[in-house]
């Protein structure tokens, strides 16, 4: 048996009441904060490839919902804000450049100013 087979109660045999309430909530809060991290992953996932389809009414509505999983999971504490605050800004790039549409320059010719000499 690997360490991951086996039970999460199993792994850990608490001595004390407290110790054996401790290993409960550990149990549902590695449930939790699992549930967050797949969602948030899988998120992820349909923004980048909704970005590979580049279809921008899709890829608007797949950043919004990444960028709210990532929030919800920070909120938590799954991970930490920074870490969400760097992963939208990485996703909100991304879609940037795949949206980007090419724009024509304007003509932006540096007037040259008269020199006036005494």
């Amino acid at each position: 048996m690997t360490p991951d087979s086996i039970p999460y109660t199993l792994v850990f045999m608490p001595v004390t009441k407290s110790a054996a309430k401790r290993v409960r909530q550990n149990l549902k809060h590695h449930q939790r904060n699992l549930r967050f991290k797949r969602a948030m992953n899988r998120e992820i996932k349909a923004l980048v490839s909704a970005i590979a389809s580049a279809n921008p009414k899709n890829i608007d509505e797949k950043l919004k919902t990444a960028q709210s999983a990532l929030d919800k999971a920070a909120k938590e504490g799954v991970i930490h804000k920074n870490k969400a605050a760097r992963k939208k800004s990485q996703l909100a790039g991304k879609v940037k450049a795949t949206t980007k549409t090419p724009t024509k320059k304007a003509d932006t010719k540096k007037s040259k100013a008269k020199k006036i000499s005494k």
